[in-house]
């Protein structure tokens, strides 16, 4: 054989192993296209630099139309190798169909309490098929100068909160930036928020699931009560107001209060000049137990046709991994990983919010597990129901009323 065949034959030979070592591109499927940076500059640099040979890309679909999108890829063969999964339905429906591995008992998932597992396992717990990634809190976000200048404390009770509310207003001061434009912020920032301290969030959550509680149960109609009460507070443009006119709201110091979720952390950080700190959900009086929504958002799952299965797997296990809570909770915000590693928060109202879970119960939004498999559904019923109670338009026993009759049209544990 010539020598220049020879050296062909050794640069593809090269090649090859180069290729074989390499293996094909991990592509991650995810609705979270504000996170691509993060991911980008931050976390797949990070694994690859454990992983040389493995090269990963961050691929994100719009927020609105991913669950039909990343089915109908999964279902053709032509979806990523990671997947971004939705907690409870969303993704249980993508493991009934086949679409995702099982993920009991592969390097990483030890890491993870069986609480944490929830958003991602079979209604009988058997299954696990994705590794869960993070969660958010609910809470309250208060202009720290304007409850300076009015000798305001943060309030515990719920006396304590509607008293805060009437100095406010008394002194010209718009106490809450919230509207209800978009509907969603009703049910989602304010009834799942303040809810659980009424009926002892997984305690209630449970019992409308087993059919032991209706709506119409005193523990509902009063957390119904309670936001009605917030209503008389809200901007006169409440009912024309979005999401980001609130966000706008109070960042400008016009509003004294945020009904928050902690993503919202990260974006009025940014804002020059706004001191603001965070309290809990007030109790009904002081001593009682609390109880925060602390909701499960993403996790990670592993296509089953994924042609690059190994890689995958070595990827997750990083995700599970102390390096990869430290890095995420660092860099996103408000954003809380969902592992028992110790990660130290350094945002301080991050970290005060995340510090609830010491000394309160965590739940999930009401709606979140079963209560949404049926017509009406749940999500719609609460985003309507939630934002005519605040705007005034319903009472709350009627609200009530009609949240558990739509529920008993389907739900069977309901209809005894």
């Amino acid at each position: 054989m010539r020598i220049i065949d020879l050296l062909r034959r050794g640069v593809l030979l090269a090649l090859c192993a180069a290729a074989s070592a390499r293996g094909g591109t991990l592509v991650i499927e995810s609705w979270r296209g504000d996170d691509k940076t993060l991911w980008d500059q931050v976390l797949i640099p990070a694994f690859e630099r454990h992983h040389p040979g493995i090269e990963v890309r961050f691929a994100a679909s719009p927020p609105t139309g991913y669950d039909a999108s990343v089915a109908s890829r999964l279902a053709s063969g032509g979806a990523g190798d990671l997947i971004a999964c939705r907690p409870f339905d969303a993704s249980l429906s993508l493991y009934k169909k086949g679409y995702l591995d099982r993920l009991n008992g592969k390097p990483g998932m030890q890491n993870f309490a069986p609480t944490a597992l929830l958003a991602w396992q079979t209604d009988d717990g058997k299954d696990t098929f994705c590794m869960p990634v993070a969660s958010v809190i609910h809470g309250f976000l208060y202009n720290k100068k304007i409850f300076r200048k009015l000798d305001l404390q943060p309030p515990k009770t719920v006396d304590e909160f509607f008293a805060v509310l009437d100095v406010l207003k008394k002194s010209g001061v718009a106490p809450l930036a919230l509207g209800t434009a978009e509907q969603w912020e009703s049910s989602q920032m304010v009834f799942t928020n303040i809810g659980p301290n009424f009926w002892r969030g997984e305690e209630g959550r449970k019992a409308l699931i087993a059919g032991r509680a209706r709506f119409t149960d005193a523990p509902f109609v009063d957390a119904l009560q309670f936001e009605a009460r917030m209503g008389s507070y809200l901007p006169a443009s409440s009912t024309t107001q979005s999401y980001g006119d609130s966000q706008a709201q109070f960042a400008a110091g016009r509003a004294a209060i945020y009904p928050a979720g902690s993503w919202d952390i990260a974006y009025f950080s940014q804002v020059p000049g706004l001191e603001f700190g965070a309290f809990a959900p007030p109790v009904r009086k002081r001593g009682d137990a609390c109880f925060i929504s602390d909701h499960m958002d993403i996790g990670l799952g592993v296509a089953r046709n994924s042609k690059n299965k190994e890689d995958a797997y070595k990827f997750l296990a990083w995700v599970g991994s102390q390096e990869f809570a430290d890095l995420y909770t660092d860099r996103l915000t408000g954003v809380f990983t969902l592992s028992d590693h110790l990660i130290a928060v350094r945002n301080p109202v991050a970290k005060q919010m995340k510090e609830w879970r010491n000394s309160c119960a965590s739940t999930i939004r009401l709606n979140a597990q079963v209560l949404n498999r049926g017509q009406p559904g749940m999500e719609s019923e609460l985003w309507d129901v939630n934002a005519r109670v605040l705007n005034g338009s319903l009472a709350p026993q009627e609200a009530a009323d009609r949240l558990q009759q739509g529920f008993a049209k389907w739900y069977k544990p309901q209809q005894k």
